[in-house]
């Protein structure tokens, strides 16, 4: 008994020591830490002010601008969590770490909506420190572990070379400067993508990975419900505007039963049932990179939720609303049929569902109808969505995991 208490006692000043070199976290039973979700407030600003660059300019030049913001905020989260799934000590140093990248995607989250402006050179130095955080946690973890070291390298070549490219974009004017920043998110994915192939690559805990990515997608579909509750006060709680909004919120709530009760979990399974054996075929940078899509077609989403909340009370809707709507819904039911069939070898159940929501979807948005008769169709065929996928579970066409 008293060894116990020893050993207990042992790993008690360890943990409470301020400064502990990294290892591998391979414990069981790992969920986010605190730190992790006071860092993914950061990217809730985020989101939300690329949102606004979509909301101002829904035509397919703001679609593209918005698509590629989100898509340097998304990478520079998902490249955090890769370095914190395998390497968090939560000590003071970590912590530091974190923090100083969350000051920098604070930077890129108060300059997203203006980078036509000099307000472009915040973004880029946000960007920058980021990835410069990233490096010092890279070196630190090469240096204190031997068997991560192979994997480590090519992670610091891919974020020094994306921060080098960044660093230069500084000196250069618009649309140059966009083409490096392109290049540098290029540079900065390429290596960490090698890195994964590795024969002796550093396995990621296969816990935890899920859970980070479901909670993003909890952040996103976030906007949604502040997209209805600003529709509402906005459209000054008129009786058309509130039964729209209803119907908006219901749609959002169907978004989210799909993905965790589906396939999200369907992915999630692939993951626990395989474990370390998926670094072979490169499903866990499938499940990674199939994630960008769903991301960036939830928080359209949200978009155009609010714009129909707003409107709820018109005749009809405007092309560049409806179009975000349906392509945004669209996109995430595909989005989630290709990973829901890639991951779980069942295609046709996909097929079936969300796969046959993507035509209905755009059809719905075609049509050109009254906001709530368009939110009610929309809302409809997600609700029936989510009851096909209780008859695919049953049917044992889709196998999942709790997510």
């Amino acid at each position: 008994m008293t060894h116990a208490h020893d050993r207990l006692d042992e790993q008690e000043a360890e943990q409470l020591d301020p400064v502990r070199p990294p290892d591998l976290n391979q414990a069981s039973n790992r969920s986010a830490t605190r730190l992790e979700l006071f860092f993914d407030l950061a990217f809730v600003l985020f989101v939300g002010r690329c949102a606004h660059v979509l909301a101002e300019d829904t035509s397919w030049h703001g679609a593209l601008v918005f698509a590629a913001l989100l898509t340097i905020g998304w990478w520079a989260w998902a490249s955090t969590t890769l370095y914190a799934n395998r390497f968090d000590t939560d000590d003071a140093v970590f912590r530091l770490l974190t923090l100083t990248a969350m000051a920098g995607v604070m930077a890129m989250a108060a300059a997203a909506d203006s980078i036509d402006t000099s307000a472009a050179r915040l973004f880029a130095v946000g960007y920058v420190v980021v990835r410069l955080a990233l490096v010092a946690g890279y070196l630190r973890a090469w240096w204190h572990v031997p068997d991560a070291r192979p994997t480590a390298r090519l992670y610091l070549i891919g974020h020094s070379s994306g921060a080098a490219i960044w660093l230069v974009s500084l000196a250069v004017a618009a649309p140059g400067r966009y083409w490096l920043w392109a290049a540098g998110v290029l540079a900065d994915v390429i290596w960490p993508t090698a890195a994964s192939r590795l024969r002796n690559a550093v396995p990621l805990h296969l816990e935890h990975l899920p859970e980070r990515f479901a909670l993003f997608v909890i952040l996103v579909l976030g906007e949604s419900v502040a997209a209805v509750v600003s529709g509402v006060h906005d459209g000054e709680w008129r009786p058309p505007v509130i039964v729209t909004a209803a119907l908006a919120f219901t749609a959002a709530a169907a978004l989210w039963w799909i993905y965790f009760d589906l396939s999200g979990g369907a992915a999630k399974r692939r993951l626990a049932v395989e474990g370390g054996e998926i670094s072979k075929h490169g499903v866990h940078d499938f499940y990674l990179y199939v994630h960008l899509p769903l991301a960036i077609s939830l928080a359209a989403v949200a978009v155009g939720l609010e714009e129909v909340v707003v409107h709820g009370a018109d005749a009809h809707l405007e092309a560049g609303t409806r179009w975000v709507l349906g392509i945004a819904t669209a996109g995430y039911l595909l989005s989630s049929a290709v990973m829901q069939a890639q991951l779980s070898g069942r295609v046709r159940g996909a097929v079936l569902w969300p796969g046959a929501g993507v035509p209905l979807a755009l059809l719905i948005v075609l049509l050109d109808l009254s906001p709530a008769v368009t939110m009610g169709l929309l809302a409809a065929v997600l609700i029936a969505g989510v009851v096909t996928g209780f008859v695919l579970h049953r049917r044992g066409e889709v196998r999942t995991a709790k997510v």
